[in-house]
């Protein structure tokens, strides 16, 4: 009996926190499926690559400032409870988001517009800063000692959940509406709908319970009155730091952009194909990511957390860019043959294999994230070096990429940047990460 109230009281929690996680991921990610669409409304200029330029920068300003909001709302979180930045976060996140949808263009205020979506931007940052890694020390240390990698690596699909159901709403969108009526008003249309999102994301997280991690740690002397400096003072929660950063979450980063937001740019600007044909192919790569995640959630529990993520970076490292040059390609032969659904199908499989490579790294990154840290500073010691790790490494991918491409008139030179890097974490994790599959959390 009490192991059914505890599997239902731990369902309550992860369908609250994931859901929240989801918006955050919505909210952010809409953003980068509309880069294309924001380039000449909101940076309008005569050369095309210039404007996608300059809406890929906007979308990596978001990127960047999320390590100022995982300082400010990891303390926080650390000091006073995991639960109330939760509330604070989904706020944020959802006023900003609903701005968006009601910004004038270029066309309308002149300059005023991609300085406001900047603005809009900066304070989506800031929420994803403190959500994204506290959300992972909330679900964790709420999962118990058994089987958490597998518990926890449901957080892990509201990311791509984002992308899908903003690729499919974008998708409808775009078939429902015409050309001029999409680009004058559809496009508002993702971020209208987050306000719904956002009131049902609300009520479930004001029913959330602070964890039984930190109710212990609050009925006695051992709390941090500053949680990052704390952290940055002790050299192995630095060394841990580090490894969460430069390994894990930069890892992780990296391959999550190049495969869910990447593949889609790359596919649309690059090899030419048709939006709705992308939208189709990116749907069937999501769908499959999620069965992919869970799985090596559940592996990580088997055979440990190191194996299964070392095993992802060394694969992203050598197939990433043989995958790139194959969706390149396909995508052409199907451009310019009679469309067959043969290309079609080459094209899915890489995408597929893709996420497959991509769930190694992200399914035993939740347990992780909190399982490297001590009790008393953990909050902060895991958003931090996330979030730098998913902001200013992966937020930056899909410009980095870019323009690197242009800089050698290359579609596939910037793919060297995420091979070097993923070569790198897999050495220094192999020989640095250390096992934490069995660790207690409440030390």
């Amino acid at each position: 009996m009490e192991l059914k109230k505890a599997a239902k009281s731990y369902r309550k929690v992860a369908i609250a926190a994931c859901f929240g996680t989801f918006l955050e991921w919505y909210d952010f990610l809409t953003f980068a499926t509309l880069a294309v669409i924001f380039g000449p409304l909101f940076f309008p200029s005569d050369d095309p690559a210039s404007g996608l330029l300059a809406s890929l920068a906007t979308f990596g300003v978001g990127m960047v400032v999320r390590p100022i909001g995982a300082a400010i709302f990891g303390s926080i979180g650390d000091r006073i409870g995991r639960r109330p930045v939760f509330i604070i976060t989904i706020t944020l996140m959802g006023f900003a988001t609903l701005c968006v949808g009601f910004l004038p263009t270029y066309s309308q205020i002149g300059i005023w517009a991609p300085i406001l979506l900047v603005g809009l931007r900066l304070l989506q940052g800031l929420s994803a800063g403190g959500e994204i890694g506290g959300s992972a020390v909330y679900l964790t240390e709420h999962a118990g000692d058994e089987n958490r990698g597998f518990k926890t690596s449901f957080l892990q699909l509201m990311g791509p959940l984002g992308v899908l159901v903003s690729t499919m709403q974008i998708a409808f969108l775009q078939a429902w509406l015409t050309s001029d009526e999409f680009i004058s008003w559809g496009w508002r249309v993702p971020f209208w709908v987050s306000l719904l999102l956002l009131l049902l994301a609300f009520r479930a997280r004001m029913a959330l319970e602070e964890t039984p991690v930190f109710l212990a740690l609050s009925t006695t002397a051992t709390q941090s009155k500053n949680p990052l400096l704390d952290n940055l003072q002790d050299p192995e929660t630095r060394k841990r730091m580090f490894l969460l950063f430069f390994c894990v979450s930069a890892g992780g980063a990296i391959l999550f952009f190049c495969v869910q937001v990447y593949t889609s740019i790359f596919l649309k600007t690059s090899v030419k194909l048709a939006p709705a044909l992308v939208d189709q192919l990116s749907v069937l790569a999501t769908l499959a990511l999620l069965p992919l995640t869970i799985f090596a959630g559940w592996l990580s529990d088997r055979i440990g957390r190191k194996p299964v993520i070392v095993s992802g970076l060394v694969l992203g490292a050598a197939l990433i860019l043989p995958a790139f040059e194959l969706l390149q390609s396909f995508g052409k032969e199907f451009t310019h043959s009679n469309q067959t659904g043969n290309e079609f199908m080459m094209i899915a499989a890489v995408l597929i294999g893709l996420s497959a490579i991509l769930a190694l790294v992200v399914g035993p990154q939740t347990a992780l994230l909190a399982e490297l840290f001590p009790a008393r500073t953990r909050n902060s010691a895991a958003t931090l070096p996330h979030n730098i790790a998913a902001g200013w490494i992966g937020g930056l991918l899909p410009l980095m990429v870019t323009w690197l491409n242009q800089r050698w008139a290359s579609d596939l030179a910037g793919m060297w940047y995420p091979i070097l890097f993923l070569t790198t974490s897999a050495i220094v994790a192999f020989i640095y990460l250390p096992e934490t599959n069995k660790v207690s959390l409440h030390n």
